[in-house]
């Protein structure tokens, strides 16, 4: 029988946690932690993002900002508002959400942002530092994954791993962490993605499999062997008939299939998601105390 791994019982604990410690903070003389963000449009997915990250900030004890921009606003006004934020002292970290409408860079807004105040972790200075083993701010989703991975304890020395997916955001990231010396780390990993040529055998190899490509119940019990660990980072909107919203959200695993040969697997939603949003608040308490880069 597997064992959920449960990311909204852990992300609670965590914002818990950091309540507590913005807490002390405020006691020792400090300022509260201060989080922007910049929307863009009124894309759902990003506008739910959004809404959670803003509420988050208020269990956490943060000062939160948020900045709406319009669908066509250009790139040069998004890049004024970034260096505004960079320059802002008060302002401890701050995202852009992405996507970013077709006529903006995202590539270019990503490296306009100030990487000491980069809580998303996709500065190319961070993830530089990240591929090296230094400190930095880590992105969202994988450092959500590894903090499951050691809140329920799973071994991963010597361990076979296999990520599926090669993003900059979740795919690479995650593989470069389980792949780092120490815990959790010290796996063998294997990056696949839609070259990849016999996923099923090397999918059949693995002991622990992170599921990152965005095609909803892509991998069935066929492809995995009994005892696996399954960390399901799909989101896929999907149509459905059951729901108010008239969508469902779907993982790249398809749950009901895999669950039964899984020791451990995380469910969609209530998985991987939420702890996305919570490593988000840590990265920003850690920019508030000037833990990584100093005040």
């Amino acid at each position: 029988m597997y064992k959920l791994l449960d990311g909204k019982l852990i992300s609670e604990q965590i914002k818990t946690e950091i309540a507590e410690e913005v807490k002390r903070m405020m006691e020792a003389g400090m300022k509260r932690p201060h989080l922007a963000v910049i929307i863009v449009g009124h894309d759902g997915g990003s506008e739910s993002y959004v809404a959670g990250k803003i509420k988050d900030c208020e269990t956490c004890g943060f000062q939160s900002t948020l900045i709406r921009f319009e669908e066509d606003v250009t790139e040069e006004r998004l890049l004024e508002e970034v260096d505004r934020l960079n320059r802002d002292s008060d302002v401890d970290g701050f995202i852009v959400q992405l996507p970013l409408p077709k006529h903006i860079s995202e590539q270019k807004i990503i490296e306009a942002i100030d990487y000491r105040k980069d809580v998303d972790g996709f500065h190319p200075i961070n993830v530089g530092r990240l591929s090296i083993g230094l400190p930095c701010y880590i992105s969202a989703t994988p450092a959500g994954i590894m903090e499951l991975l050691k809140r329920y304890q799973i071994e991963t020395c010597g361990k076979n791993c296999v990520v599926i997916g090669r993003s900059n955001i979740v795919g690479k990231p995650t593989a470069m962490l389980l792949m780092q010396k120490g815990y959790p780390g010290d796996a063998t990993v294997t990056v696949c993605h839609s070259r990849t040529q016999n996923l099923k055998e090397i999918c059949r190899e693995a002991d622990i499999i992170v599921a990152a490509l965005g095609q909803p119940e892509f991998l069935k019990a066929d492809m995995v062997k009994d005892g696996v660990v399954i960390i399901d980072v799909g989101t896929t909107r999907v149509p459905s008939t059951e729901t108010k919203s008239g969508f469902k959200l779907k993982g790249d695993v398809d749950f009901n299939d895999v669950a039964t040969k899984a020791s451990y697997i995380t469910p969609v939603p209530g998985g991987v998601g939420l702890m996305t949003r919570v490593s988000l608040m840590k990265n920003t308490l850690l920019a508030a105390k000037g833990e990584i880069y100093g005040k």
